[in-house]
């Protein structure tokens, strides 16, 4: 080394070294045979997750898997010219953005709630914490029934009596509401670091708003004299849970108003033909709300399968344009989606660009040949992942779970229709247990928060078996979702601003990887001169390390 000269050598990437990972309260795995594991918490104990915020030029890995990993962290340092010896590739580019995302959540029913409170104190605030705090999914939207579902502990609407009630004058909000629903969104507001969205539905009105058919002698329809009393019966809602201090985000026009027409065993719903729900949103609904203190409510049409889109949705609109109007988006169900073409989200944004997409709700255990709940089901929170990624890949703009939480029989409820649920819980044990369902779920709503930006991803080497979309978050991190399908583990490499990654991929897993992106320029070695009281110093910039010589 030259006479007067010092060499100092310090990290560049991160400026103190390896990015710090925060060390969380670990699985309390159960295996269950032939299946993955579900992590049992209780009043005293339950597994967390923090989202890390990579260092510059870094990047955090996590990890959930059919082989028992959840939210499994790894960090590393982005480089240069890594990702040409990786079999598989992807590029993304963070300044091609499109969709916002709004957010992920679940559903609060009544059986939900009830649940809940079957659990000790401590145990009810870890299943919230789970689902809304910061070391948990940080869920950040809710859905609720307008009165009574197919997920209530009993049969009911609001206004059952007087009969023919046209003005509403006995809409009281009901024990459900008071004991179940609303202590349990309050509680989850308290927790959530972000404003939780409310969207409400509604599966029914009262009987006697309705008329029925020999073809449908369960839904029913609603009769022409209570198109503007059924309006109100929303609006109504929406004063009565403003007044208890839960906010309304959103309504839609009715849930799975199509199930009329099918041979499903439904209880609790009402059937509308798209001319019905057109002059219903033009004429009723859509006026009341806009005209009222509630008028930047959002309005969702369907509420029902994505297949409704084009036997449904494209009929509304021809035969009363003016819905236009009135709605701001689309909700739709997960059911069914493995038979309906893509291309039906593709053909929806094409036409009619100004309109969001939210799914509302999804669950599994739903189908007579299935069993009801699974338990350690990797096959479930596969076909959720799946979905979501599709969804997220053609401008879904949030996604919902169906109960938060269920027994171990997948319920319980009026109508005997049980499904399974991400958390189930056991009572006499006063525990519950997280499903593989509930970790796939969290890989998508604990790193995308609200306001990221889908952007573009290019597989450079594919793979039949690799699943992925990224996002731009706020915090100006890019957040890549893998899934990996394949029976092997795999590596995947990934390139940003010409700076690169090899993410290792488990087999059967979803990883999230989260960049904080800091660009090659040309090559790895970059020279500055700067000086020290008039003489120069030569900064050396290498890969990870600045070599200063004077």
């Amino acid at each position: 080394m030259p006479n007067g000269t010092f060499l100092y050598q310090f990290d560049v990437l991160s400026g103190k070294g390896a990015t710090e990972l925060t060390e969380d309260v670990q699985c309390a795995a159960r295996d269950i045979r032939g299946k993955s594991v579900v992590c049992v918490c209780n009043d005293t104990y339950c597994d967390t997750i923090t989202r890390d915020i990579p260092a510059k030029g870094s990047y955090i890995s996590y990890t959930s898997s059919e082989g028992g990993s959840r939210f499994k962290k790894r960090s590393g340092k982005l480089q240069c010219n890594v990702s040409k010896n990786c079999k598989y590739s992807l590029e993304l580019y963070p300044d091609t953005k499109y969709q916002t995302i709004e957010g992920f959540g679940t559903a609060v029913t009544g059986t939900a709630g009830y649940n809940l409170r079957s659990l000790p104190r401590a145990a009810q605030e870890n299943l919230i914490k789970s689902y809304f705090s910061d070391e948990g999914l940080e869920y950040n939207m809710l859905r609720v029934p307008i009165g009574g579902s197919d997920f209530s502990l009993s049969e009911f609407a609001y206004n059952e009596l007087p009969i023919d009630d046209f003005n509403l004058t006995n809409y009281t909000l009901s024990r459900e509401d008071y004991h179940y629903k609303l202590p349990t969104i309050k509680r989850m507001m308290d927790v959530s670091k972000s404003p939780v969205h409310v969207i409400a539905s509604t599966w029914s009105p009262p009987k006697w708003m309705k008329y029925y058919t020999e073809h449908n002698p369960t839904c029913g329809y609603l009769k022409n004299e209570f198109y503007q009393t059924y309006a109100d019966y929303h609006l109504k809602f929406l004063e009565e849970y403003a007044a208890e201090g839960v906010p309304v985000w959103g309504i839609t026009t009715t849930n799975e108003p199509t199930m009329a027409f099918t041979n499903l065993p439904a209880k609790s719903c009402i059937g509308f033909t798209a001319k019905q729900m057109g002059k219903f949103i033009a004429e009723n609904l859509g006026p009341t709300i806009r005209n009222s203190t509630f008028k930047d409510t959002k309005i969702l049409a369907l509420d029902d399968q994505r297949y409704t889109i084009s036997s449904d949705f494209y009929d509304i609109i021809n035969n009363y344009p003016e819905v236009l109007d009135y709605i701001d988006g689309i909700a739709l169900h997960f059911y069914y989606d493995t038979s309906t073409p893509v291309q039906v989200l593709k053909n929806l944004q094409r036409r009619y660009p100004e309109l969001f997409v939210i799914a509302t709700e999804a669950c599994r255990g739903n189908l007579p040949n299935e069993k009801v709940v699974d338990l350690g089901s990797w096959e479930r929170a596969e076909a959720y992942i799946k979905d979501i990624i599709q969804d997220l890949n053609n401008n879904v703009i949030g996604w919902m779970d169906w109960n938060f939480c269920l027994d171990k029989n997948g319920g319980p409820n009026w109508t005997g229709g049980h499904v399974d649920s991400p958390i189930i819980v056991d009572a006499k044990k006063g525990e519950f247990l997280k499903q593989p369902m509930f970790y796939a779920m969290g890989h998508f709503s604990k790193f995308i928060p609200r306001g990221s930006r889908r952007i573009r991803v290019e597989q450079k080497r594919s793979s039949k078996y690799i699943d992925e979309v990224a996002f731009l978050t706020p915090q100006n991190t890019v957040v890549l979702l893998i899934y990996n399908d394949s029976v092997n583990d795999a590596t995947v490499g990934v390139k940003i601003n010409n700076r690169e990654a090899a993410v290792k991929l488990e087999a059967k897993s979803i990883t999230t990887v989260e960049f904080n992106i800091e660009e090659c320029n040309g090559n790895s070695n970059t020279s500055l001169t700067l000086r020290v009281k008039g003489n120069p110093v030569i900064l050396k910039l290498k890969l990870g390390s600045i070599e200063i010589c004077v």
